[in-house]
Order: C-alpha cells, then structure tokens, then sequence
C-alpha cells in the first residue's frame, strides 16, 4: 500500500483531518473513515482520530490503496462536452450538465477526466489517482467551464491561483422572486448540512464564502443576475441564494418551487460558469474564456422572459 505525504495549506487550517484529508486525496468522506479508522492517516507522523485538527504546514501521510474499490477511470466520449482551448499545459472544457468533474464512489455517470482520457489527452499526474489534473469542480448538475491541468507546473500553479482567489469565475444564475438589493454581497460561512452529506448549509463555524452579485435582468417570477465568486465552497451559489430566499430555478435540493421548474421545462439549478480568467501558467499572460448558456437554460429563461 503507497504512502501519499501532503503538505496542509493555509485553507485548510482548523480544519478535520477527515475533512482535510478527504479534499487533498480526493477521496470520499467515508474512505478517508475507514482509512483513519485502520489507523492509515497520519499527521507529522503521528497516527489521527478522525475528530483531529490540520495545522498549516503539517505533514500528511495516507496510506492508500492503489486501486480503490469502485474509482477507476473508465475512458467514455462525452456526448455535448466541448474542448474550449488546449495547449502544453492546460485544456479548458465547456462541462454539460450531468457530467462530473472525475469519477468518485457516488457517482456513476460520465466525468470530464474520463473524457479527455478516452480524446487521448495527456494531463497532469498530480492528484488522486481518479482525478488527476483537476484544480477545479463543478457540480454534476451545473454546466459551464472548468480548466484542466496537463503539465506538473500548471497544476501547481493553477491550484496556488484559486487558493489565493486570483481567478476570475463569473455565473450566470436564473433566480425565484427578486433579489434585495438588486446588486449586494452575501458573506456567510458553508459547512455541511446536518441532514445528509450530500448537502450544504450557511453554518456556525463554517468554511468563508463570499458571492457577489448583479442583477442583469427582471422578470415576473425571476431574476437572472451574474455572480462573481471570491471563495469556491461547495454549492456556493446555491446555498447563499437559497439562504436569501431566491434559490436557482430547477434547484430542488435547495427549496426551488416545483411548479416553476414544471413551467419552464428545467430538471436542474438554472447556473451556468459562464466566464473564467486567469493567468497562464506558462505564457503568464492573462486569458479570458466565455461560455453561452446551454439549450435548456435557454429555453427556461426565454418562458419567463415571455410571461
């Protein structure tokens, strides 16, 4: 069994070592468990309790199985995933909906790294085994653009980049009712909610999350405004909007109403990545990269835009 030894970044500082861990491998919740419950998880060489605090600059050592049980990358085509930009050390994506960043023990359908193995591209070998060359996420059900890395130094460079919130990530989001105020900030911490894993909550003693927004434009029953965000949680967009009560349109999870979501045809948080800046590990030039909202979030905004 390889030993994996990860230095604790800043942003991750308080936090649990199951969580901690399980953000650095890549791997679930509920492996990391068992990995620390087998005593496979050490912090500065010391065997942890899943309950344990990360410290900045410790040393993380996990001892993980080379092939775990149900993630393995299986080369598939994407149907609709399209290849923005490519070049020596990075490839941005255009990402469908219902297409996941990697492949991961609770999900089942197509990821964008199995794509692009199945494309014959060459990625960055950092990271889990599973999800190599990935320095961003989006959520299965959101589409828009994420950046791959293929060389070592721009997986490097990349990751530093988000950390230090240097890159652009402009949404679009089409929203219940009408935001107040038009244009405002919601700072707010994002922890886990206690009904399920699955699910985020503004929480006590949660992870910082700040989005800002704009309003773009009013309708009757919603508002499509563009959002820039300053940290990248999980659900971010969705759980800040929903906390406000404006949740995405189509956003069940989140308390989005049904009958709206009927009305305009929409099995999914109306959010799109539409934009993504950042300067080029390589070149050190700054790109910019734009994405159109797809067919359905199309037609869901052109019903209400009708009403």
């Amino acid at each position: 069994m390889p030993e994996r030894v990860f230095l604790v970044p800043g942003g991750l500082e308080g936090d649990r070592v199951d969580a901690a861990c399980a953000r650095m491998t890549g791997l679930s919740r509920s492996r990391v468990a068992d990995l620390v419950a087998n005593g496979s998880v050490r912090l500065d060489g010391v065997v942890v309790s899943k309950s344990d605090r990360v410290d900045a600059g410790q040393m993380l050592e996990v001892d993980i199985p080379e092939d775990p049980v149900g993630v393995r990358v299986r080369p598939q085509i994407v149907e609709g995933l399209r290849i923005v930009h490519d070049d020596a050390d990075l490839i941005v994506v255009d990402k469908p909906a219902w297409v996941a960043a990697h492949p991961s023990l609770g999900w089942k359908g197509p990821s964008v790294v199995e794509h692009l193995a199945a494309a014959g591209f060459a990625i960055s070998t950092s990271g889990a085994a599973e999800r190599q060359g990935i320095v961003q996420r989006l959520d299965v059900g959101t589409s828009g653009l994420m950046v791959v890395a293929k060389s070592e130094r721009a997986y490097s460079l990349l990751k530093q980049a988000f950390r230090e919130r240097t890159v652009e990530k402009t949404y679009h989001a089409l929203v219940q009712g009408h935001p107040d105020p038009f244009s405002g900030t919601i700072d707010a911490p994002i922890g886990r909610h206690h009904s399920g894993e699955w699910k985020m909550a503004i929480v006590e003693g949660g992870r910082e999350s700040i989005t800002h927004y704009d309003t773009l434009e009013a309708m009757a029953a919603a508002t499509l405004i563009e959002v820039h965000l300053e940290t990248g949680r999980t659900h971010q967009i969705r759980v800040h909007m929903a906390a406000t009560g404006h949740p995405c349109v189509g956003d069940a999870l989140y308390g989005a109403d049904p009958r709206l979501s009927e009305r305009v045809g929409l099995e999914r948080q109306w959010l799109h990545a539409v934009g993504l800046g950042f300067e080029h590990p390589g070149s050190g030039e700054q790109v910019h990269f734009t994405s159109e909202p797809p067919e359905d979030l199309a037609h869901a905004l052109e019903v209400l835009q009708r009403a």
